[in-house]
């Protein structure tokens, strides 16, 4: 209970919240001095950060002045209920820093992967593209044409049957021939 600068008698939250509620800036005042300490003394506990429980607290305190209509004294006091919404708030502000943390940290860990992984993967890369070489190598000049035209120019079968001036019955029959001869030669690891 605080003495009300505005000449008002002793009021506590009950009477005052729904005063706020209809825009009385006295009142607020007078909610503010009777509140604003358990308020930031509350924050402070789950935060115990100085400032950041500054911040929380003026936050609820704004949240009061905008939102005190919506406070339902049948579900309890005026007091209880700031004090949720000052927990909440500051509940809400641990698993907000928490969360960007936890951002921050996973996106340094995906900055540090060693160099060994990135050599070994060209290297692995490098050994792949010989090996797919080395099966190319071992079609028919019509399959190896036909292949590469596809699948490294990226030409359609109707365009490597153009280009190469045969029928695009004939290059549906290299392609198959020469796929199926690829895979049984991958298949069969670096020869």
């Amino acid at each position: 209970m605080v003495t009300s600068t505005r000449g008002r008698d002793r009021m506590g939250a009950d009477e005052l919240l729904p005063r706020v509620a209809q825009g009385d800036q006295g009142a607020f005042e007078d909610l503010y001095g009777l509140v604003s300490g358990q308020v930031y003394g509350l924050v402070r506990r789950v935060l115990r950060d100085p400032a950041q429980s500054e911040e929380v607290a003026q936050e609820v305190l704004l949240e009061l002045w905008r939102g005190a209509g919506r406070f339902d004294p049948e579900r309890g006091s005026a007091l209880a209920w700031i004090l949720t919404l000052a927990h909440r708030r500051a509940v809400d502000r641990v698993r907000a820093a928490r969360a960007a943390s936890d951002r921050e940290e996973r996106v340094a860990r995906r900055a540090q992967t060693p160099a060994f992984d990135h050599v070994a993967e060209e290297v692995e890369a490098g050994l792949e593209r010989e090996w797919v070489r080395r099966c190319l190598d071992r079609l028919t000049a019509l399959q190896r044409q036909s292949v590469t035209l596809a699948y490294y120019d990226g030409y359609t079968y109707r365009e490597v049957a153009h280009r190469l001036s045969v029928p695009l019955g004939t290059v549906k029959t290299r392609m198959r021939d020469g796929l199926m001869r690829l895979r049984e030669c991958l298949g069969g690891g670096l020869a």
